[in-house]
């Protein structure tokens, strides 16, 4: 299945300009920003927030602020998930992660600023959107970020390795962790293209199982995948008694699961009179990646 390479490769020319013009001292946080954020990587969320304005006419250029602020936020969550206190990951997308190449203290420093300028990003979105419109976009990343969202879902994700929990626990980290980030970047695309209710409903349905499936894709990747096509350290999980999918259900239960999550996704945007094909190729390759 395609990916938009074309759309990854503006979006990284976009950080590049927006991460080059920060301001500042000192050079090393700087130095450990570029670093993280322009390593190689799917641009995945940025991506979305793309392909849904596109569906609705809005052109690329005028969605990227919003679109790389998404990218610094999530860059800033990579960078303290791979921290000696959280997952002690040495590398991430084929190179030493943030800490290992500038140690441990500039790396949480580093993901602090990320989080900090990614809001600034969205106030550039003022340039092409409505400042009612930007104000939507600040509750929407800061609710899908914080203690209902993102980091919300790391908390219980730490709190609950090697314990006996449930169902209810595996799903909150999932939906929480990554789903909200995800959901959050279908949101901001139709947000930013004046949706209506019904179209930010779907988008929203969406965005939801789509989160679901790429974290149940990672979990599977941290057991049957290869390092060098994933970029890091595999059976991490395992070793760290992380509560995922593969623990839980089993890797064949876990397929299934992924690949019914993916099929609900792709029917909540069928119906919407929309140009969506190239949003259902994105959910297809979900289930087909290697990385």
């Amino acid at each position: 299945m395609s990916y938009p390479q074309s759309l990854v490769e503006k979006v990284n020319k976009t950080l590049n300009y927006y991460i080059s013009n920060i301001e500042g001292k000192p050079k090393i946080l700087f130095d450990a920003m570029r670093y993280s954020v322009l390593s190689s990587g799917k641009r995945f969320r940025p991506i979305l927030v793309i392909l849904v304005a596109k569906s609705f006419g809005v052109p690329t250029d005028e969605v990227m602020p919003i679109a790389c602020a998404i990218e610094f936020i999530h860059t800033f969550s990579l960078i303290h998930d791979d921290l000696p206190a959280i997952d002690n990951d040495d590398l991430r997308r084929g190179i030493p992660t943030c800490h290992i190449k500038f140690g441990e203290d500039i790396a949480i420093l580093t993901g602090d600023a990320l989080y900090s300028e990614a809001f600034n990003l969205v106030l550039k979105q003022k340039e092409y959107s409505s400042s009612e419109i930007v104000l939507k976009l600040i509750g929407e990343l800061s609710k899908a970020t914080g203690t209902s969202g993102m980091i919300a879902g790391q908390t219980m994700d730490v709190i609950s390795g090697g314990k006996r929990v449930g169902k209810k626990a595996l799903n909150f980290i999932h939906s929480h962790k990554t789903g909200k980030l995800i959901v959050a970047s279908v949101r901001c695309g139709a947000i930013v293209s004046k949706a209506n209710n019904n179209q930010l409903e779907k988008f929203t349905e969406y965005g939801k199982h789509l989160g679901i499936t790429f974290q149940i894709v990672d979990d599977i990747l941290d057991v049957i995948g290869e390092e060098k096509f994933i970029g890091k350290r595999t059976g991490t999980d395992e070793d760290l008694m992380k509560l995922t999918y593969p623990s839980y259900y089993g890797l064949e239960k876990s397929k299934e699961i992924a690949i019914r999550e993916i099929e609900l996704a792709k029917n909540s945007i069928k119906d919407l009179n929309l140009p969506v094909e190239e949003l259902l190729n994105v959910a297809d390759f979900i289930l087909e990646r290697k990385t």
